[in-house]
């Protein structure tokens, strides 16, 4: 498991030592684009390349006088520069800074994100092929329906985070936009050509923009991380019903040493497995968040500012962590075949209802003398706990039909799984 307190990898991303250096790297990178036109000298180009850099803890402290993050930054920098930082942020707002950034660390984390999601993918497609043919009960309402196998369970929600998996790298394009058009995006002291060049030397497409990027585009990425932390609710959720003692199908790894209650010593709780149900919804709250950054004020108000440096880290880090712990869950997963197989045959095999419907169906019978038949049967062995197969057989109306031989033959569970390597070869599982 990983420590919920240290996520190297994704936290890195939205330090402020990273923030900095991309905003250094926006800078540096219209400063190129104005050298190649002819706006900035050689010499003060090579200047700047060479020496520009900055301190966090400086920019905070000038910060905390100037109220202005972006002002503190360049003071920083101009710091180390010399004259010629006369030449850097040259036509450039503060947005054109922030959001273009902002464009390049998101993009950042979702390209981290997008690698534990396959690393989840892969997981769930190894136990699908290991659970390919374990037979397990199919629940529909909570009730039991007919059988299914424990993969092919596994393989629908592989087939899910598939479809999260291209969600995200479409958030990945759809967030790589930058923006440096000047003060309300007319380029009325940049020329397009320096954006052009600028983005360019980025990785980033250009956007029709005011003073910040829409925010609709943001949006897109928030939706992609909402609707991955609710499939892996969906996984989770599934797991903590298979685990409840009176199913026991299924139960999360449980390390040596690990406890699993102050107070009763028997206890073994779906704890992961409810934490990555919990998260997931702050993942889609921060989604409603997204949205409501979409409106802002004429050519832009600072009301989106605030929300994204909360729910941009946030998000990205929970679902990374999400994503990290649901992997870890599925590869140690305890599967309890001999349940399985047990719960199956809870219910004294009324769950061959349809095929004996069909089966009556036809020799002949109308459908519905057939389901009234069946279901007087079936309620009566849920209710008395007498086998669905032997009132079959005691039945005349069934038996007129349906001799006992054939009868036998109708609860053959492999009956549900001949379709099953089709349906894995159909969804390129093996």
């Amino acid at each position: 498991m990983i420590d919920r307190y240290s996520l190297p990898e994704i936290s890195k991303i939205w330090s402020l030592e990273n923030k900095y250096q991309m905003w250094l790297k926006v800078e540096l990178a219209v400063c190129t684009a104005y050298n190649k036109i002819g706006k900035i000298p050689d010499a003060s180009y090579d200047n700047i390349i060479q020496k520009a850099k900055f301190n966090v803890n400086d920019i905070e402290e000038i910060e905390r006088v100037a109220r202005h993050d972006v002002i503190a930054f360049l003071t920083d920098v101009a710091k180390y520069v010399g004259e010629d930082s006369r030449f850097i942020h040259l036509g450039l707002t503060s947005s054109d800074v922030g959001d273009t950034s902002f464009s390049l660390i998101l993009k950042e984390a979702l390209e981290l994100i997008l690698k534990k999601v396959r690393t989840l993918r892969e997981s769930l497609r190894n136990q699908a092929l290991r659970h390919k043919f374990t037979p397990v009960m199919g629940r529909t309402h909570g009730i039991h329906a007919e059988p299914i196998t424990f993969g092919f369970k596994l393989l629908i929600f592989y087939e899910e985070i598939k479809r999260a998996e291209e969600r995200i790298k479409n958030a990945v394009h759809s967030s790589s936009f930058g923006k440096l058009s000047g003060a309300v995006g007319t380029y009325a002291n940049i020329p397009p050509e320096v954006e052009k060049t600028a983005l360019e030397l980025l990785g980033l497409n250009n956007i029709l923009s005011n003073q910040v990027i829409q925010r609709d585009v943001y949006a897109d990425a928030f939706y992609a991380l909402a609707s991955l932390g609710a499939s892996c609710e969906k996984i989770a959720l599934e797991i903590r019903h298979l685990m409840r003692t009176e199913v026991s199908e299924v139960e999360e790894p449980f390390a040596p040493g690990q406890k699993g209650s102050s107070a009763m010593p028997h206890k073994k709780n779906p704890i992961i497995s409810e934490n990555i149900c919990g998260l997931s919804r702050i993942l889609r709250s921060n989604l409603i968040a997204s949205l409501e950054n979409i409106p802002l004020w004429h050519e832009r108000d600072i009301s989106h500012s605030s929300v994204e440096r909360i729910i941009a880290p946030d998000s990205t880090i929970l679902a990374y962590y999400i994503l990290h712990q649901l992997t870890y869950l599925i590869d140690n997963l305890v599967v309890n075949k001999e349940n399985m197989l047990k719960n199956i045959d809870l219910t004294k095999g009324v769950i061959f209802s349809q095929k004996v419907l069909l089966s009556l169906v036809d020799k002949g019978m109308l459908r519905e003398e057939a389901y009234k038949i069946v279901q007087k049967l079936a309620h009566e062995s849920i209710q008395t706990q007498s086998g669905f197969k032997e009132l079959l057989k005691n039945d005349q109306a069934v038996l007129r039909l349906l001799p006992p031989d054939e009868i036998e033959a109708i609860f053959d569970i492999n009956y549900y799984y001949k379709y099953i390597n089709y349906i894995f070869d159909r969804y390129n599982a093996e």
